[in-house]
This record gives C-alpha cells, sequence and structure tokens, in this order.
C-alpha cells in the first residue's frame, strides 16, 4: 500500500494548476444563525467537472508517463469520478473507459459522454461495478485510476483543503461527506501537515452508515448496496483511506435521508447554488448536531453540482 505524503500533495498541486478552479469559498449569515457556527462553504460545485474529483483524476492522468499513459485510463465510478476522469483524459488526449452502475443519474452519464468517455454499465452493487470492471480493464489494458483508493488520486483531493486553508482565517474543524473517503483523506492528508489542531468530521447518510460503523468497531465494514439519495456516498471505505480515516477523523455523525434533502434544499434557497444530495451531507450533520459545532470556525466541503435536474429529490413520490 503506497501511503501519500504531504509532498505528494504539493506537486500535485503544481501538477493540476492549469486545469482545474481555484473555487470559492461562500458564507451565509442566515445558515451561521441557523446552526450557531460560522460556516465557510468550499464550493467545488464551480469546480471544473462540477466535482472535486477532478482534482485528484487530474493529477493521475497528468502524472502517467507516455508510455503509461497509451492505453488509456479506467475506472468504476458512480459518477463524478467517472467524469473527472474522462474530463482529464480528454485534456491529456487520451481514452478513458468507466464502467458505471446503472442506476447512475443520467445527468452524469451524459457528461461521461460529453467529455469522450466509454461507459461500460453493471448492476448497482459493488461486487458487480468490481466484476465488471476486471473484464474491461484485462480488454483495455489501461491503467486503473481507482475513485478513491489510490495514492495519486488522494494527493490531488488534498489541494481542496489546501486552498480552503489559505481562503478562511483559522478554522475550528472542517466537515465534509464520506463515500469511498477519498476527500475525507486528502483533508487529512493537508490538515494533518498544515493545521493538526483543526479537527476533520465526516458526514454521512444513515442509511449508508459502514464509515461510521467501521470507525466504532476499529475495522472496516462494507456495505454491499446501500440505499440512499445521496448517490456518491454509497461505497465502502479501502485501505488507503482507512489508513486516514482511522487516525485523524474526529467523529463521523450521521443524518436521516428527509434531513439530506432539507440540508439541499436550505443550500438551494438561501445560497442560491446548485450542489447534488451528497453535498448536502454536511450540513444536515451539522444541523444534527448543533452542540458540536457551535461557536466553531467550521470549513464545510461542497463537493459537486452535478445533479439531474428533473429528478431533484423532493420530486420524487
Amino acid at each position: 500500500m503506497e501511503i501519500p505524503t504531504f509532498d505528494d500533495a504539493l506537486a500535485a498541486r503544481e501538477r493540476i494548476a492549469p486545469h482545474i478552479h481555484r473555487t470559492p469559498v461562500l458564507t451565509s449569515t442566515m445558515l451561521n444563525e441557523l446552526t450557531g457556527a460560522q460556516l465557510f462553504f468550499k464550493c467545488e460545485n464551480f469546480q471544473k467537472a462540477g466535482a472535486f474529483k477532478v482534482r485528484g483524476a487530474s493529477n493521475a492522468v497528468f502524472g502517467l508517463s507516455d508510455e503509461m499513459a497509451k492505453n488509456g485510463v479506467a475506472t468504476h465510478s458512480s459518477g463524478n469520478h467517472a467524469l473527472s476522469l474522462s474530463y482529464a483524459a480528454g485534456r491529456r488526449g487520451i481514452p478513458c473507459h468507466v464502467v458505471m452502475p446503472r442506476t447512475a443519474p443520467q445527468a452524469k452519464k451524459d457528461a461521461v459522454i460529453g467529455y469522450g468517455g466509454t461507459i461500460t454499465e453493471c448492476d448497482p452493487s459493488t461486487s458487480s461495478r468490481e466484476e465488471v470492471f476486471a473484464r474491461v480493464h484485462t480488454r483495455t489494458g489501461a491503467d486503473f485510476v481507482h475513485p478513491y483508493n489510490d495514492a495519486r488520486v488522494i494527493a490531488g483531493q488534498a489541494t481542496c483543503s489546501m486552498e480552503l486553508l489559505e481562503q478562511t482565517d483559522g478554522l475550528d474543524a472542517v466537515v465534509a461527506p464520506i463515500g469511498g473517503g477519498g476527500m475525507i483523506s486528502g483533508t487529512c492528508l493537508s490538515l494533518s501537515s498544515l493545521a493538526p489542531e483543526v479537527k476533520i468530521y465526516a458526514a454521512e447518510p444513515a442509511q449508508a452508515d459502514d464509515a461510521a460503523r467501521s470507525l466504532a468497531a476499529g475495522h472496516i465494514i462494507a456495505d454491499d448496496a446501500p440505499d440512499t439519495v445521496a448517490d456518491g456516498l454509497k461505497v465502502p471505505l479501502k485501505d488507503l483511506t482507512w489508513h486516514f480515516v482511522s487516525r485523524f477523523v474526529a467523529a463521523i455523525p450521521t443524518a436521516s435521508e428527509a434531513q439530506i434533502v432539507e440540508a439541499m434544499k436550505l443550500i438551494w434557497k438561501r445560497m442560491k447554488i446548485v450542489m447534488e444530495p451528497s453535498s448536502a451531507v454536511p450540513l444536515a450533520v451539522i444541523l444534527n448536531n448543533r452542540a458540536l459545532f457551535a461557536g466553531k470556525r467550521v470549513g464545510v466541503i461542497i463537493t459537486g453540482g452535478n445533479v439531474d435536474l428533473d429528478r431533484l429529490p423532493w420530486m420524487q413520490g
């Protein structure tokens, strides 16, 4: 297991700078009053390809030698990593092969195709995803860029919290969503070096709480096919992300489906920004645990904005 270092994160920042945005940090007086905390929203929904995952994907793609890059790259992903890797591969002019669950949002499938990626569909379970991917990987000979259990990807994701620290005048805590743990691992990588006093909280849907149960148990507990509106958070931790989560994450509070949808609506209404359900989980968790965050300066990472506008969660039923 190759564990990325802070030097890897610094190298990633330089490597990906031409291919990503330095995203803004926004605030909301109303949300501060509602939570009793000072919230600083790092808006990766404004990122290239609409999600933070373009950071890790770009670091992996542009770190390949010409020889390694000739067969392109391949991955499995429910959406944002798929379209981010397709974006980065397109910028480099190499093929990108993606395995996606057939239930993935159409908006994310359309984006993969728009960036030039090739999709192979699988059933919506971790086991099906990995089985179908093994066939695609063997057939193409492409370089496997795992959505999160990859040192290059984690080093790229670490650049987000580096920027957040520079854009805020001191933080007490940072909250980010957790699925497989790529963003949280990157946050742990940068904050443990730059600001070890800042507490790191991972926010998780109660209906997909395998990371919370893993942290409590002291070992990885993986659910095969959890059901949550936060489609980007259905995947389990792996050894590399567990390394960071188990060492640096203070706690993994959860929120219900109704709380996630309500937080998403709040951000849409009050901040006038489009973000996806996975990105609403941190605010839902903060609202659900006011005492934990009251009076504190809290960085909140809005991880992406690739939402299917024809199937918004409050339209269901």
